[in-house]
């Protein structure tokens, strides 16, 4: 390497070994550090990734796939547990090794479990170019409990002390930033507003296929992500329009049985098929409008796919979806089942007034590119690269 870890200009210009943290690889977390490492290999940085062995299902082993050969730091899979509890003990222990041997110069936790490592082990670990920076991205994570309690108590507690320990936090979108100041206090550590990126083909529109569905729901199966508000609001939306709607589902869960049965208690039979976890862009062509059902998100890459995909759809406006949309919030409801109801109703009513009304692809493109954010972060990594050596930044 050229020059020393204590010259700015030298840290700026030299590989990095980074590897990336977290817990489950399903959702927009995976997503997101997918293309975080597509952007940090073309820049010549040296990646590897820890993550759950729990969690995930053929779509994400063909992901695993796909990335392997690009890790050079290798994939280490070890089993947390979703929930704290006495497995923890063994899986820290576990982790904290995966992480040591890869002796990174970056360690970039994601979400609470994947921030908690990062920072906690970081704090032990030297890079081979210094120490080692420790970066946090909520994505949500532990922000999503309430301030009332116990288990968010705890949660926010930790994430106080933990502070200390966290060399740059990151939050994807500024609503992430103010819940965090509103539950755990100010923010001590150095921090900035980075918003998740699609790549350029993501931009290229999805057109339906020819007796597609009325909508899609795509997304992990669990009651925070809303499927059984879509199905509610659907059936409330039949009445509405007093004509048989047709819908898809698309996404895998342990709660994916009870969806299945509130489907056929509400009597949709054929009209509301599920499918296993797809690309999003596939799964969008089964479909006129999308519906984004979700009680909390922090910044959900399913928005940003299916608006840059050409897609009208409507969204709950919880947590950094309201920055998606800008200024004209046609398309946003609240996740209650008469407020989606309400939209999807509208929708029908009108596709191309609804579809005028969504963000243009322009607008979107010079905010969430994945250029944009992977410049952002590499730019963080530098700067919590020199907080850490201690050097000033010029």
């Amino acid at each position: 390497m050229v020059g020393s870890p204590a010259d700015p200009a030298a840290e700026k210009g030299r590989p990095l070994r980074i590897v990336h943290c977290f817990r489950s690889p399903v959702g927009g977390i995976f997503r997101h550090v997918r293309d975080l490492l597509d952007a940090q290999v073309d820049a010549g940085h040296a990646v590897g990734i820890v993550c759950d062995s729990s969690t995930g299902g053929a779509y994400e082993e063909r992901m695993f796939e796909a990335i392997r050969p690009k890790l050079a730091l290798g994939l280490a899979r070890v089993e947390m547990q979703r929930h704290v509890g006495p497995g923890d003990v063994r899986a820290a222990w576990r982790t904290f090794n995966a992480l040591k041997a890869l002796q990174p110069d970056v360690l970039h936790g994601h979400g609470a479990k994947g921030g908690v490592y990062a920072r906690a082990f970081g704090t032990f670990m030297r890079g081979a170019h210094g120490k080692t920076a420790r970066l946090y991205s909520p994505h949500g994570g532990s922000l999503h409990y309430d301030t009332d309690t116990l288990a968010g108590r705890l949660f926010f507690n930790a994430e106080r002390i933990l502070e200390r320990a966290t060399d740059r936090l990151m939050f994807v979108a500024d609503y992430e930033r103010r819940t965090y100041q509103a539950k755990i206090g100010a923010i001590r550590a150095p921090h900035e507003i980075i918003y998740n990126g699609l790549q350029p083909s993501e931009f290229d529109p999805v057109f339906a296929v020819p007796g597609a569905a009325d909508f899609l729901y795509i997304g992990m199966m669990r009651d925070l992500k809303g499927p059984d508000l879509f199905l509610d609001a659907l059936a409330q939306t039949e009445k509405a329009v007093g004509r048989p709607l047709n819908a898809v589902m698309v996404g895998a869960g342990d709660d994916l049985p009870h969806y299945k049965a509130q489907a056929a208690r509400l009597g949709f039979g054929a009209r509301v098929t599920f499918h296993d976890p797809m690309p999003a862009r596939q799964a969008f062509a089964l479909a006129r409008l999308v519906v984004v059902p979700s009680r909390a998100e922090a910044m959900p890459y399913i928005v940003l796919e299916t608006l840059a995909a050409g897609k009208p759809m409507m969204a709950t406006a919880v947590g950094g979806v309201p920055e998606i949309f800008g200024a004209d919030t046609r398309g946003l409801m609240q996740p209650e089942v008469a407020s989606i109801a309400a939209n999807m109703t509208a929708a029908l009513d009108d596709e191309a007034a609804w579809m005028a009304a969504m963000p243009s692809a322009g607008t979107l493109k010079a905010r969430f590119g994945a250029d944009v954010m992977a410049a952002g972060i590499e730019r963080a990594y530098f700067s919590a690269l020199r907080h850490r050596n201690g050097v000033k930044a010029p």
